[in-house]
Protein backbone atom coordinates (compact mmCIF):
# COMPACT_ATOMS: atom_id res chain seq x y z
CA UNK A 1 0.00 0.00 0.00
CA UNK A 2 1.36 3.39 -0.91
CA UNK A 3 1.74 5.95 1.90
CA UNK A 4 2.95 8.81 -0.26
CA UNK A 5 0.94 12.02 0.39
CA UNK A 6 -0.91 10.50 3.34
CA UNK A 7 -1.40 12.74 6.38
CA UNK A 8 -0.75 11.16 9.76
CA UNK A 9 -2.00 12.47 13.10
CA UNK A 10 1.40 14.05 13.77
CA UNK A 11 0.98 16.11 10.61
CA UNK A 12 -2.36 17.44 11.87
CA UNK A 13 -0.78 18.38 15.19
CA UNK A 14 1.98 20.21 13.35
CA UNK A 15 -0.59 22.02 11.23
CA UNK A 16 -2.63 23.02 14.27
CA UNK A 17 0.55 24.13 16.01
CA UNK A 18 1.42 26.39 13.10
CA UNK A 19 -2.03 27.95 13.16
CA UNK A 20 -1.75 28.50 16.90
CA UNK A 21 1.57 30.25 16.49
CA UNK A 22 0.09 32.54 13.81
CA UNK A 23 -2.91 33.26 16.02
CA UNK A 24 -0.80 33.99 19.10
CA UNK A 25 1.51 36.16 17.03
CA UNK A 26 -1.53 38.08 15.79
CA UNK A 27 -2.81 38.51 19.35
CA UNK A 28 0.61 39.74 20.44
CA UNK A 29 0.81 42.23 17.63
CA UNK A 30 -2.73 43.40 18.36
CA UNK A 31 -1.90 43.81 22.05
CA UNK A 32 1.24 45.79 21.22
CA UNK A 33 -0.72 47.96 18.78
CA UNK A 34 -3.39 48.56 21.43
CA UNK A 35 -0.78 49.51 24.02
CA UNK A 36 0.96 51.89 21.60
CA UNK A 37 -2.36 53.43 20.57
CA UNK A 38 -3.31 53.89 24.21
CA UNK A 39 0.01 55.60 24.93
CA UNK A 40 -0.41 57.87 21.91
CA UNK A 41 -3.94 58.78 22.98
CA UNK A 42 -2.68 59.63 26.47
CA UNK A 43 0.07 61.80 24.99
CA UNK A 44 -2.47 63.51 22.68
CA UNK A 45 -4.84 64.01 25.61
CA UNK A 46 -2.14 65.70 27.72
CA UNK A 47 -0.99 67.73 24.71
CA UNK A 48 -4.53 69.04 24.21
CA UNK A 49 -4.86 69.74 27.95
CA UNK A 50 -1.62 71.72 27.94
CA UNK A 51 -2.60 73.65 24.80
CA UNK A 52 -6.01 74.40 26.32
CA UNK A 53 -4.40 75.58 29.57
CA UNK A 54 -2.00 77.85 27.65
CA UNK A 55 -4.90 79.33 25.67
CA UNK A 56 -6.85 79.97 28.87
CA UNK A 57 -3.81 81.56 30.54
CA UNK A 58 -3.14 83.65 27.43
CA UNK A 59 -6.76 84.84 27.29
CA UNK A 60 -6.74 85.61 31.01
CA UNK A 61 -3.46 87.49 30.62
CA UNK A 62 -4.90 89.49 27.72
CA UNK A 63 -7.97 90.36 29.79
CA UNK A 64 -5.79 91.49 32.71
CA UNK A 65 -3.67 93.61 30.34
CA UNK A 66 -6.83 94.99 28.71
CA UNK A 67 -8.27 95.86 32.14
CA UNK A 68 -5.06 97.65 33.12
CA UNK A 69 -4.88 99.60 29.85
CA UNK A 70 -8.57 100.50 30.10
CA UNK A 71 -7.97 101.68 33.66
CA UNK A 72 -5.13 103.94 32.48
CA UNK A 73 -7.05 105.07 29.38
CA UNK A 74 -10.81 104.77 30.03
CA UNK A 75 -13.30 104.61 27.20
CA UNK A 76 -15.14 107.70 26.05
CA UNK A 77 -18.10 108.15 23.72
CA UNK A 78 -19.49 111.16 21.89
CA UNK A 79 -23.10 111.25 20.73
CA UNK A 80 -23.90 114.31 18.62
CA UNK A 81 -27.25 115.17 17.06
CA UNK A 82 -28.24 118.18 14.97
CA UNK A 83 -31.55 117.81 13.16
CA UNK A 84 -31.34 114.57 11.20
CA UNK A 85 -27.55 114.37 11.48
CA UNK A 86 -26.20 111.94 14.08
CA UNK A 87 -22.51 111.39 14.78
CA UNK A 88 -21.01 108.92 17.26
CA UNK A 89 -17.36 108.70 18.28
CA UNK A 90 -15.77 105.94 20.38
CA UNK A 91 -12.26 106.47 21.74
CA UNK A 92 -9.98 105.74 24.69
CA UNK A 93 -8.74 108.66 26.75
CA UNK A 94 -5.18 108.54 28.12
CA UNK A 95 -3.89 111.09 30.65
CA UNK A 96 -0.95 113.46 30.32
CA UNK A 97 0.51 112.67 33.79
CA UNK A 98 3.29 115.20 33.46
CA UNK A 99 4.58 113.76 30.19
CA UNK A 100 5.49 115.56 26.98
CA UNK A 101 2.70 114.40 24.65
CA UNK A 102 3.14 115.54 21.06
CA UNK A 103 6.71 115.22 19.90
CA UNK A 104 7.29 112.93 22.92
CA UNK A 105 4.83 110.21 23.91
CA UNK A 106 3.12 110.65 20.54
CA UNK A 107 5.91 111.19 17.98
CA UNK A 108 5.58 113.77 15.26
CA UNK A 109 5.25 112.59 11.66
CA UNK A 110 4.01 109.09 12.58
CA UNK A 111 0.54 107.54 12.38
CA UNK A 112 -1.30 107.65 15.71
CA UNK A 113 -4.40 105.64 16.61
CA UNK A 114 -5.84 108.89 18.03
CA UNK A 115 -6.18 107.71 21.59
CA UNK A 116 -5.17 104.42 23.21
CA UNK A 117 -6.05 100.73 23.02
CA UNK A 118 -8.51 100.14 20.13
CA UNK A 119 -8.57 102.42 17.13
CA UNK A 120 -10.95 105.35 17.52
CA UNK A 121 -14.18 104.98 15.53
CA UNK A 122 -16.32 107.67 13.88
CA UNK A 123 -19.88 106.98 12.71
CA UNK A 124 -22.17 109.27 10.72
CA UNK A 125 -25.69 108.57 9.50
CA UNK A 126 -25.38 111.13 6.68
CA UNK A 127 -22.85 111.92 3.96
CA UNK A 128 -20.37 114.61 5.01
CA UNK A 129 -18.02 116.93 3.16
CA UNK A 130 -14.59 117.07 4.82
CA UNK A 131 -11.98 119.32 3.27
CA UNK A 132 -14.06 119.34 0.09
CA UNK A 133 -14.06 115.53 -0.07
CA UNK A 134 -17.12 113.31 0.27
CA UNK A 135 -17.30 111.00 3.26
CA UNK A 136 -20.28 108.66 2.71
CA UNK A 137 -22.50 107.76 5.66
CA UNK A 138 -21.04 104.84 7.59
CA UNK A 139 -18.57 103.77 10.28
CA UNK A 140 -14.86 104.56 10.04
CA UNK A 141 -11.70 104.31 12.10
CA UNK A 142 -10.03 107.65 12.83
CA UNK A 143 -6.26 108.02 12.46
CA UNK A 144 -3.99 111.02 12.65
CA UNK A 145 -0.40 112.05 11.88
CA UNK A 146 0.54 114.91 14.22
CA UNK A 147 3.07 117.46 12.99
CA UNK A 148 4.33 120.49 14.88
CA UNK A 149 2.08 122.97 13.05
CA UNK A 150 -0.59 120.78 11.44
CA UNK A 151 -2.22 117.35 11.60
CA UNK A 152 -3.27 114.94 8.90
CA UNK A 153 -6.59 113.30 9.75
CA UNK A 154 -7.68 110.05 8.08
CA UNK A 155 -11.11 108.43 7.97
CA UNK A 156 -10.44 104.76 7.23
CA UNK A 157 -13.04 102.27 5.99
CA UNK A 158 -11.60 99.25 7.81
CA UNK A 159 -12.26 98.15 11.41
CA UNK A 160 -9.30 96.83 13.41
CA UNK A 161 -9.16 94.59 16.51
CA UNK A 162 -6.53 96.81 18.15
CA UNK A 163 -4.98 100.17 17.41
CA UNK A 164 -1.42 98.88 17.03
CA UNK A 165 0.19 95.61 15.97
CA UNK A 166 2.59 93.46 18.01
CA UNK A 167 5.45 95.81 17.08
CA UNK A 168 3.57 98.84 18.39
CA UNK A 169 3.01 100.23 14.89
CA UNK A 170 -0.40 101.70 14.03
CA UNK A 171 -2.68 99.08 12.44
CA UNK A 172 -4.05 101.44 9.75
CA UNK A 173 -4.06 100.20 6.17
CA UNK A 174 -3.62 103.34 3.97
CA UNK A 175 -5.32 101.59 1.05
CA UNK A 176 -8.56 101.72 3.07
CA UNK A 177 -8.51 105.50 3.63
CA UNK A 178 -11.78 107.11 2.54
CA UNK A 179 -10.87 110.73 3.25
CA UNK A 180 -7.71 112.55 4.32
CA UNK A 181 -7.56 116.18 5.38
CA UNK A 182 -4.86 118.44 6.82
CA UNK A 183 -5.83 120.93 9.54
CA UNK A 184 -3.80 123.51 11.50
CA UNK A 185 -2.74 123.16 15.14
CA UNK A 186 -4.13 125.56 17.72
CA UNK A 187 -2.03 126.10 20.86
CA UNK A 188 -4.22 126.18 23.97
CA UNK A 189 -3.58 128.58 26.86
CA UNK A 190 -4.07 125.78 29.40
CA UNK A 191 -3.28 122.09 29.56
CA UNK A 192 -5.98 119.51 28.78
CA UNK A 193 -5.02 116.66 31.12
CA UNK A 194 -7.04 113.88 29.47
CA UNK A 195 -7.27 113.31 25.72
CA UNK A 196 -10.65 114.57 24.58
CA UNK A 197 -12.69 114.27 21.39
CA UNK A 198 -15.88 116.27 20.92
CA UNK A 199 -18.21 117.43 18.17
CA UNK A 200 -19.01 121.10 18.58
CA UNK A 201 -21.50 123.42 16.96
CA UNK A 202 -19.74 126.24 15.13
CA UNK A 203 -20.61 127.55 11.66
CA UNK A 204 -20.80 123.85 10.84
CA UNK A 205 -20.48 120.79 13.12
CA UNK A 206 -16.79 120.43 13.95
CA UNK A 207 -14.80 117.44 15.15
CA UNK A 208 -12.37 118.67 17.86
CA UNK A 209 -9.38 116.77 19.24
CA UNK A 210 -7.57 118.23 22.26
CA UNK A 211 -4.77 117.05 24.56
CA UNK A 212 -2.05 118.80 26.51
CA UNK A 213 -1.94 122.27 24.92
CA UNK A 214 -2.75 121.07 21.40
CA UNK A 215 -6.10 121.33 19.65
CA UNK A 216 -7.14 120.55 16.09
CA UNK A 217 -10.55 121.08 14.50
CA UNK A 218 -12.07 119.30 11.49
CA UNK A 219 -15.16 121.00 9.98
CA UNK A 220 -17.90 118.54 8.97
CA UNK A 221 -20.09 120.09 6.32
Amino acid sequence: MSVIGAKFPCDRRSEHGGNDRVFHSFLGNLRNFTIQLSLKMKVLKWFLIIIGALLVLGFAGFKVMQHQTKKASPEGTVAYANGDLKIDVFHNRPYKKGRVIFGGLVPYDEVWRTGANEATTFTTNQDLSIGGKLLPAGKYTLWTVPHADSWQVFFNKRMYNWGVNMDGVASRDPAEDAVEVTVPVEVLPEVVEQFTISVEDAEVPTLVLAWDRTKVSVPLR
